[in-house]
């Protein structure tokens, strides 16, 4: 009897009405759309336009323009159609010099993405350029590290000679300190 299975269907078949009735709800506001609305003291102004428009789309030894085949489309509209032809027939006669500007302005005017790419650049470059230094740096301190090991070492070797005895060599050590005093002058 009265299981899920016909709760379910009970279900469905409201959704179902739901949407028939939004469907309904939809098609009667299109069709409202579509009627004269306008004032009746306004509509030789839109007839007046649309002869205009006519005149001006009109040239000798024309074949049928996609301006005349919308022409035609929205014949069937009523005055909604001829506003529609108004805006488009406008929109192919002007120029829009504007739109260069604009894209130029978008250009000088970044965007935040590209405004954090650029700093995460800048931040990238920077963080290089001090690690390169770092890295001289660290190599200017081991050159003086071994230079400074190897003065060591000679000073050492030169200090710690003995002689036959085992005795410090005096000579080596005075020769050793007389060629120091002599660099330092």
């Amino acid at each position: 009897g009265r299981g899920f299975a016909f709760r379910r269907k009970q279900k469905i078949e409201r959704q179902y009405r739901k949407l028939l009735k939004k469907r309904k709800q939809v098609h009667s506001q299109q069709d409202d759309q579509f009627t004269d609305t306008y004032p009746e003291h306004l509509k030789h102004l839109y007839l007046a336009e649309e002869e205009k428009l006519k005149k001006r789309r009109r040239t000798p030894g024309d074949s049928v323009s996609s301006e005349e085949k919308l022409n035609k489309a929205a014949d069937g509209c009523g005055i909604y159609g001829y506003v529609c032809l108004m805006i488009i027939s406008i929109s192919r006669m002007c120029t829009f010099p504007s739109r260069s500007v604009v894209t130029q302005e978008k250009f000088k005017n970044k965007t935040s993405n590209q405004k954090a790419k650029e700093e995460y650049e800048k931040i990238k470059a920077e963080h290089a350029r001090k690690k390169e230094e770092a890295e001289k740096r660290k190599q200017q301190r081991e050159e003086a590290q071994r230079l400074y090991k190897k003065k060591k070492m000679e000073a050492y070797k030169v200090l710690s000679k003995k002689t036959k005895k085992g005795q410090p060599n005096l000579n080596l050590q005075v020769e050793f300190l007389l060629q120091k005093i002599q660099q330092n002058t």
